[in-house]
């Protein structure tokens, strides 16, 4: 009887194993497809054997052949803001699941920390006042860097001095997220209509405003950040089962709520400088992982960085078709494609959301 139900549970596990397997694979192809769909699609419409060139003849110019035009839109003009898609999907994602589980709250993210108005409110400095901390165009970027990670460490602060945990963190961020707002909404009370119009374009969210040397920044930090991230999964596994369970198995509770804050911010903040405020991928991602491969953060994990980086990338994806030659700010469109999820999670778990 023993045996059968180890192997039984043998079974289980392998089950397991491969829907998440699965789940990884399906995710990264569909990823590809839609890549390659937002490539050819837009104003300019291409056909699949033209992008191809156009590509492949950057890599091997004395074999394949292609126009100016199409190596300007292709390379100059899209490839970049797919990149920039993928990668700053898979951030928010990423970001999004490690606030749900060290704060342990299914409404939980970077956003909960204030980042989100912090940023706003960098931005609108540079854009009203022309006060910043970089030059030229490096000014709004920077600000919303800057004010980003300003807000982690106010609420970190405000939080150390009542004890750090997941309630006072997200009092602390609901406090930061308020002052910000109301310190931004003056700016946009105090400027003219042509700053206040930027502003508000700005906090909509946009990825025309990516770059290969963005993209190249992004993945910079993403390289250092997400690889630790999922290397201390367990921690995170161990916290979502509670403070003390996750006490008694060697974890450094605080310390460890800190770091995973801290890494979290820093790959939000880098995301929203240039794109501006993108909601709902952070909240989304994480859900939709969760209820394919479960709540184990080793998985969890990249499954939101994939989850998320679909999920942007098609938003974006449409934004710019839907109302060609006019480009919807991605963040309308984020915002369209979350909430009907969250009505249909509200409907399907009546008694409990984690």
């Amino acid at each position: 009887m023993a045996a059968c139900k180890r192997i039984d549970l043998l079974e289980q596990y392998r089950q397991a194993a491969r829907r998440k397997m699965l789940f990884f694979l399906v995710l990264t192809m569909v990823i590809a497809l839609l890549a390659g769909a937002a490539a050819i699609l837009g104003e300019a419409n291409l056909g699949i054997s033209d992008v191809s060139c156009c590509i492949l003849a950057r890599f091997f110019p004395g074999h394949y052949h292609t126009t100016a035009f199409t190596d300007m839109i292709v390379w100059d003009l899209r490839l970049h803001r797919i990149l920039m898609g993928i990668v700053a999907g898979a951030g928010l994602g990423v970001s999004g699941a490690v606030m749900q589980g060290i704060l342990k709250n299914p409404l939980a993210s970077p956003f909960t920390l204030g980042i989100s108005s912090a940023a706003s409110f960098g931005a609108a400095l540079a854009i009203i006042l022309g006060a910043g901390i970089a030059a030229g165009s490096w000014m709004v970027i920077g600000n919303a860097f800057a004010f980003a990670l300003l807000s982690a460490l106010a609420v970190y602060l405000l939080a150390k001095y009542k004890g750090i945990s997941s309630e006072t963190m997200i009092l602390a961020g609901i406090a930061i997220m308020y002052l910000f707002s109301a310190m931004t909404s003056f700016l946009q009370y105090a400027g003219h209509s042509d700053q206040v119009h930027e502003v508000v374009f700005w906090m909509m969210g946009s990825l025309g405003r990516s770059s290969w040397d963005r993209v190249a920044m992004l993945l910079a930090i993403f390289v250092i950040c997400i690889p630790y991230l999922i290397s201390k999964s367990w921690d995170l596994n161990s916290l979502a089962a509670g403070d003390e369970t996750a006490q008694s198995l060697g974890v450094n509770v605080e310390k460890t709520r800190v770091i995973f804050m801290m890494l979290s911010s820093l790959i939000t903040a880098s995301i929203i400088c240039f794109t501006g405020t993108i909601g709902f991928i952070d909240l989304v991602a994480p859900h939709i992982a969760r209820m394919v491969i479960g709540g184990d953060h080793r998985f969890l994990l990249p499954g939101s960085a994939l989850a998320g980086a679909l999920l942007l990338l098609g938003a974006d994806t449409l934004s710019r078709i839907i109302l060609a030659p006019a480009i919807l700010p991605v963040g309308i469109m984020t915002s369209f494609l979350g909430v009907p999820f969250f009505v249909y999670l509200f409907l399907q778990r009546r008694r409990t959301f984690w």
